[in-house]
């Protein structure tokens, strides 16, 4: 089996890889929706495979990992790779957490993530009222998000919250920073506070803090959030977007304070990795198979983490169900350390229509499929209608 071509459409505004074999048989890998250039950069790394068995999956990412970098500048190269599994799955009969070891787990918890209440005053009772929400959705939570300070609108919704400029950009990107006034900080200690008055002990809460803040800010924030038992404190000083780990800086909020930390969304291959796991820098990470280049990129910094004592909980934001489908197989396999995946919303909501195989969440909980490759596929008749003009030959 040989591959003929990698190409790049637009499913609505999704950008999905799909690699085509001469034995009929194409995988399909997944990109968020805000990298659109994500065409040109999968068309020059599909010279490296053209010819290449894409069952070699290894063999075929060697050429392919030197050119990509840091979130945003890996999704293709991760596309690829998931693409890559999904063949190989389907070559051989079997789900990709097969191939990849074996699931250890016969269903994957997961949280909100993508999928929010959407608040427009950021104070305490709107807190409370998203929190309520997430606690009411079919889904059975077991675990909460929330995005705070410089991850949120509160950053500027709340006069005075911060000493640093408001840097507007049109960029998906947080790239707000300063340092706290201490109604900045009363203020995010007042809405966590009415968060765990609606989630109590039934419901983890976990939050999403930025990147942005301080390193002194960072450590009496973890202090603070001590007496809620919270199960992380995400991306206070770099993470989405950021084109480096500053592990050294959450080295020393980490040893300052009980409340985990957490980070690692944006970054790209396991030896970027090295120094937020080797000097435990952080208690949890949280690599996007979108973004790190892969699924087995994922697992392979996932049992390294475990030795060093660090939990994983992985980001998942590469919108639509495929997404969804690839991080299910890959946190299966995952070891002991592994908390939760971040659940990305389904948007839009017909996704759920064109792709097929993809069990409910249930209880908080995704059951694990076992068919082939990803364990889904598209209804290609359906999916037809939300191709643009230039893309409609995607799936010939």
């Amino acid at each position: 089996m040989k591959i003929t071509a990698i190409n790049c459409a637009l499913i609505g505004e999704n950008p999905i890889i799909r690699i085509k074999t001469n034995a009929g048989l194409s995988g399909y890998g997944p990109v968020e929706h805000t990298k659109p250039y994500i065409k040109p950069h999968s068309a020059m790394l599909a010279e490296a495979l053209i010819g290449q068995d894409p069952t070699l999956v290894e063999r075929c990412m060697i050429p392919l990992r030197p050119r990509g970098a840091f979130k945003p500048w890996g999704a293709a190269v991760s596309a690829i790779e998931i693409a890559l599994w999904d063949i190989a799955g389907k070559a051989a009969g079997v789900p990709v957490h097969k191939l990849l070891g074996g699931k250890v787990r016969d269903r994957v918890r997961v949280y909100n993530g993508g999928i929010r209440a959407p608040m427009t005053s950021f104070q305490p009772e709107d807190y409370a009222a998203a929190a309520a929400a997430m606690k009411a959705a079919p889904h059975g939570f077991t675990i909460v998000k929330q995005g705070i300070g410089f991850h949120s609108a509160m950053r500027t919704a709340i006069p005075g919250f911060h000493l640093g400029d408001h840097r507007p950009t049109p960029f998906h990107s947080w790239i707000d920073r300063g340092l706290l006034t201490e109604r900045g900080l009363s203020h995010i200690i007042a809405c966590v506070e009415a968060m765990k008055h609606v989630l109590g002990d039934e419901i983890g809460l976990a939050l999403d803090c930025g990147p942005g803040m301080t390193v002194p800010d960072a450590i009496r924030l973890g202090r603070a959030m001590e007496k809620f038992n919270l199960l992380w404190l995400e991306d206070m000083i770099t993470g989405d977007y950021s084109p480096h780990v500053s592990a050294d800086l959450y080295r020393e909020v980490t040893r300052a304070t009980s409340t985990p930390t957490h980070t690692g969304e944006q970054i790209y291959l396991r030896q970027n990795f090295r120094a937020l796991i080797e000097t435990k820098a952080v208690r949890v990470i949280g690599p996007d198979p979108c973004d790190i280049g892969g699924l087995a990129e994922l697992k392979f910094v996932a049992e390294y983490a475990d030795l060093h004592g660090v939990m994983m909980a992985p980001h998942g934001i590469a919108d639509g169900l495929l997404g969804t489908a690839a991080l299910v197989q890959v946190c299966a396999t995952l070891p002991d350390n592994y908390i939760a995946f971040e659940l990305p919303a389904t948007r839009p909501a017909w996704w759920s229509d064109i792709l097929i195989g993809l069990p409910a969440v249930q209880g908080g909980f995704i059951t694990v499929p076992d068919t082939p490759g990803l364990g889904v596929e598209f209804d290609i008749a359906k999916t037809q209608q939300y191709l643009s003009e230039q893309d409609k030959t995607f799936f010939d």
